[in-house]
This record gives structure tokens, sequence and C-alpha cells, in this order.
């Protein structure tokens, strides 16, 4: 029988359908050359990785639903929660005022986009998308993006050297390339047309084909109706305006060269061709093998139910207990110093004993043969050592991230639950938790919440957004 709190689960899961956002950013070099690794998010240039946590319901000064991003800074402490910035349309600096509805931070792409040797954080809107601009002092002022932005991921698509913009403009795919301006405005911009009504939903961005430039693989569906992904190569004048199919129904995902063979892969949650029954599947892993021609044939399917993989499938059972959704959220790292990107896979639906969709997350090891289920970990709060409890529609790994905090070479678990509760209910929280070479260890986890770093509380959804 669902718990009595399903029903919030499921308005929960409705309110933040559309919210999960931009994908992990990797770039790459000819398959000759070193494996791709995963860009170093360093607004203020000091080496440690920076956590930039948007919390897009925020009621921010009255305003509801403006949003608002933290930000906390890494160090060789790991997370430094004690000194966070709080980012919002009042802040000084940042243009645009708060707006009802605005959901600033619904979405964000790091990357150093004017060029100035700092990490810089595009933060998409629904109605005033725009950069801010990473300095010695950490993020500080910014500029607008032209045309809307809702959804925002970034690389570097003609391979020049900067950073490239990638964003689902107005139901289109655009390419804004960069070097940008302080003004915001970029060397060039390209658009894609989508003749059809499917517009790209998700973005994920990396190099998959090993010629060193980024491709993007986009998420498609109309109303109820998923459809295949699409690769888009990218070329040194842009970004090709004719795509094929990766042959598989898959959202969002991230490329990460998991075998090291020069060639990126993408790794996605995969869903049936109805998008609407998505939130009650048990939950799979698709991985797409790169190659010098982009997707190729070679691919994995990993489940609750693949030989090392902690847990097992569990789908629901009606349109009130959701499904484990394993993989619904996805990130990449090395977690272990091998040399092999790992992925972190959420499980928000997981019910953990009787407590109904608590949530879990699950980090899948990267090795010589791909990703395979063989040392996989599992973690969620009623794991030992990990601070808080699981309760019920929690949806503790919802977000992740895998980022080295403390710059050891060894990436860490960002876990997100935006519907955690604290003072308030759906406030949300985070929880760090620190690389090893065996996997992920539950030593020195840091955790915190809106109300710890100073940030509006109440119904923010914090965590729904962890910025790549």
């Amino acid at each position: 029988m669902p718990h009595p709190r399903s029903r919030r689960g499921a308005a929960r899961c409705a309110a933040l359908a559309a919210l999960l956002a931009a994908p992990l950013v990797l770039t790459a070099g000819p398959a000759a050359a070193a494996a791709p690794t995963t860009p170093v998010v360093d607004f203020d240039g000091d080496g440690f990785a920076d956590l930039a946590v948007s919390a897009p319901h925020a009621t921010v000064s009255g305003v509801h639903q403006a949003g608002s991003v933290s930000v906390v800074y890494g160090s060789a402490a790991g997370a430094d929660s004690a000194h966070p910035q709080l980012i919002t349309q009042a802040t000084d600096g940042v243009p645009g005022d708060l707006m009802e509805y605005g959901t600033f931070g619904i979405s964000t792409a790091a990357r150093d986009f004017d060029g100035d040797g700092y990490t810089d954080l595009a933060v998409g809107s629904y109605y005033a998308p725009m950069v801010l601009w990473g300095s010695a002092h950490g993020l500080s002022g910014g500029a607008p993006l032209a045309d809307a932005a809702h959804r925002v991921a970034a690389g570097d698509i003609d391979g020049d050297g900067h950073a490239d913009l990638v964003a689902n403009g107005n139901g289109n795919l655009e390419v804004r390339f960069g070097p940008f301006t302080r003004a915001g405005v970029p060397a060039r911009t390209d658009t894609l047309v989508i003749a059809d009504e499917s517009g790209p939903q998700r973005m994920a961005v990396g190099d998959m084909d090993g010629d060193g430039k980024d491709d993007v693989v986009t998420t498609h569906g109309f109303e109820e109706m998923q459809y295949r992904s699409r690769f888009y190569k990218g070329t040194s004048t842009g970004l090709s305006t004719t795509y094929r199919s990766t042959g598989y129904y898959t959202v969002g995902g991230v490329v990460a060269d998991v075998d090291q063979d020069g060639y990126g892969d993408l790794v996605a949650r995969q869903v049936g061709q109805v998008s609407e029954m998505s939130e009650f599947e048990a939950g799979a892993v698709r991985v797409v093998y790169g190659s010098a021609n982009g997707p190729s044939t070679r691919t994995a399917k990993i489940t609750q139910n693949t030989a090392g993989v902690p847990g097992k499938d569990e789908a629901g059972d009606n349109r009130r207990d959701f499904g484990d959704q394993f993989g619904y959220a996805l990130a990449a790292g090395d977690v272990t110093g091998d040399g092999y990107p790992d992925i972190a896979a959420g499980v928000p639906g997981e019910d953990v004993g009787s407590v109904r969709e608590a949530g879990a997350v699950v980090l899948l090891k990267g090795g010589p043969r791909g990703l395979t289920g063989s040392g996989a970990q599992a973690f969620h709060q009623s794991t030992a050592g990990v601070p808080g409890a699981s309760e019920t529609s929690d949806g503790f790994g919802r977000t992740v991230l895998l980022a080295d905090v403390n710059a050891n070479d060894r990436a860490d678990l960002v876990a997100a639950a935006p519907f955690e509760d604290g003072t308030y209910q759906d406030s949300g929280a985070a929880w760090v938790l620190r690389g090893s070479k065996t996997g992920l260890t539950t030593t020195r986890i840091a955790s915190f919440g809106p109300g710890a770093l100073g940030a509006p509380e109440k119904e923010a959804l914090f965590g729904t957004e962890l910025a790549h």
C-alpha cells in the first residue's frame, strides 16, 4: 500500500518534472590523445571545485518563486559551508529584477565564457537568463543573455578553445559561441530550427567522436510521447544542422569516457516511449559508447538487477506509488583516482526499508570494460554515517554532482534532496560525500540546507540544480 504521503510525492514530482537541468560537460581530444576530463568549476580560481546550488522556487524578499543560487566554495577541508554566497536578482551587480515565478537558477552551466581564466556561471530562468562572472573573489556581477534560454549547457562545439553556450531558445537549439563580451554578447550565434513540435528538452554535451570538438545529444518529446534522442556533431564551423538518432529513448544524461578509449560515451536514463509513465518505472541507465563516428552500436543497459548493483528493480504499482527511477539524475567524475570516470546515478524513488520514496544514490564505476555494476556502492539517509533520516518522498539523489571540492584528485559526491523538509516543508538539502581510493566514504560528510547558508527556506526546493 502506498504511504499516506505518496500523494504529496506525486505533487512534488509533477512540480519538479521540468526542472532538472543542465548536463555534465566534458571535452575530449582526438582518440590518440589523452582521454577527456571533467572541467573544474572554479569561480575564484583557487584550484578547488566550487558548488552552485539552485533553489528556483525560493521566495525572495516576498516575491514568490523568484529563485536563488547559493555558492559553496571548495577548500582543502572540503565544502566551505561556513562562508557561502547567496545570489538572487536582488544582489548588487546581478542583472534584472525579482519577478514572481522567475525561477532564477532553473538551470545552470559553468564554463569560462569570457576567457579570463575564471569559471563563469550561466543561469537560466523563465524570464531573464544571464551570465555571472567569476573572479579572484568568486562570482561577482553579470550580464543578461539575449532571448529566452530556460535550459543551458556548455562545451566547445567548434574546438577553438573558447567555451560555447548551448541553449534551448524558443523551442530551437542554439549555440552561442565564445568568447563572450562582458556585456554578455557572444562572438556569434547559430540557431538550429527544430521543424517539428519536439523542441530540445535537455542537452548532453561532450566529444563522442574524439575529434576535439564537443557534440550535443538532445532529448525530445511532445505531450505524453517520448522521441529517440538525437546526436548533433560538433564541427569547426559549428554544430551540424543534421542529426542522427542514438537509437534509444533517453532523457538528459552525461558524456564521459568511461572506458578511456578516447571517445566520450553517452550515459543517460533510458525511458519508455510514453514519457508520462517514466515516474512509475524502475529505471535504467543506457550507455551508448562513442566511436570515430559518434554513437556506436556498442551499448550497455544497467539496472538495479545488474550483477553487482545494490538493490533491485522496483516499479510503481499504481499512479500514487512511484518506481525507483534508477538513473533519474546522472553525473560523471573520477571518484577513485584510477583515471576512469565513474557515474553517480540518482534513485529518488527508492524505498528505504518501509519508507516510501526516500531516495538513494548508486555509484557505478568505470573501467577498461566500460561501465559495469562491479564494485558499485549505494548510499541513502539511513546509511550509517550519513546525516539525517530517511523520510517519505524526500527524493534523496534527485540531483547529483561529482566534483573534487578538496582538490585531492578524487571526485566527491554531492547529492541533493530538493523535497527534504527543514524548518519548512520542501526546503531542500545537500550532502557531500568524499571520494577515496576505494570509492565514496561516509567519513567527514558535509551537509547543509538553505537555512544553514543564509538562503531563503520556505518551499525553496534547494538542490533542484547543481551546476556542472
